[in-house]
């Protein structure tokens, strides 16, 4: 019998979890279009960020952090930022706002969070000032969920999966034809989920932002990852099951 738990994929690194009670959104990247990135696939409608325990936010990057998403969730909702992020937030009207850093545990419902670690540049931008030290999540409920945010593989991954990890949400690409460092492309994604050992994976971080009118010279970098990292997958981490979801697409989790 399934679960009435789930994940759902909003887009980009934006995913509801519905897990042990909890009600939690990551990343809430919910608008048509970010500076010079336009959304592809439908929108993220308001029944997704009703009524949340909780917003977890992995960095403070533009395509993670965007304050006009943020608004249109209730300032009453919680929200979990790394350390030097909380000031930011509660400009937006946010009161309850926790600061968290890598190896801190906090509750949420019935669910206990670990902060994990996650090789990726800090701060907002290049020229930007502030230094908020990307997280990322594993969320310990009725089951055991691995939220990578934005990451290259790092060694520790290990360490996560070696307490089983029942569903791994990772990135395996980005929001442009090309990918810079700090990311998971399908192949390092792949890897990744061999070191996490996880059941199930989820491939997140793709296929829904990307430049105005790139996508009609270049367009497979909207497509292509999942798949080539479900194929990959198959290869090195043969016990992991890859479900790829299209944007605004439920996983029951049985």
């Amino acid at each position: 019998m399934l679960s009435a738990d789930s994940v759902t994929f909003l887009g980009h690194s934006t995913v509801l979890i519905e897990d042990g009670g909890a009600r939690l959104l990551t990343d809430p990247m919910l608008r048509g279009r970010i500076g010079h990135l336009r959304r592809h696939g439908p929108p993220a409608s308001a029944e997704h960020w009703d009524g949340l325990d909780a917003v977890l936010i992995s960095h403070l990057h533009h395509d993670h952090f965007d304050p006009r998403s943020l608004r249109m969730i209730s300032p009453g909702t919680r929200v979990v930022v790394p350390e030097g992020a909380g000031r930011r937030v509660r400009k937006l009207g946010f009161e309850n706002v926790d600061e968290v850093v890598v190896g801190d545990t906090f509750s949420v419902r019935n669910s206990n969070i670990e902060v994990v670690y996650a090789d990726h540049a800090p701060g907002r931008g290049p020229r930007s000032r502030e230094q908020a030290i990307p997280v990322g999540y594993v969320v310990n409920g009725g089951r055991r969920i691995y939220f990578a945010g934005d990451t290259d593989i790092f060694d520790q991954m290990e360490e996560i999966g070696s307490v089983p990890v029942d569903l791994a949400l990772i990135p395996v690409w980005g929001w442009g034809p090309t990918l810079g460092e700090g990311h998971l492309d399908p192949l390092a994604a792949a890897n990744a989920l061999k070191l996490l050992g996880a059941k199930v994976a989820v491939p997140i971080h793709w296929g829904t932002l990307y430049p105005f009118g790139v996508e009609r010279v270049r367009p497979r970098a909207l497509v292509d990852p999942p798949h080539l990292f479900k194929r990959y997958a198959s290869e090195l981490a043969p016990g992991s099951e890859v479900r790829i979801l299209a944007p605004g697409e439920k996983l029951a989790l049985g």
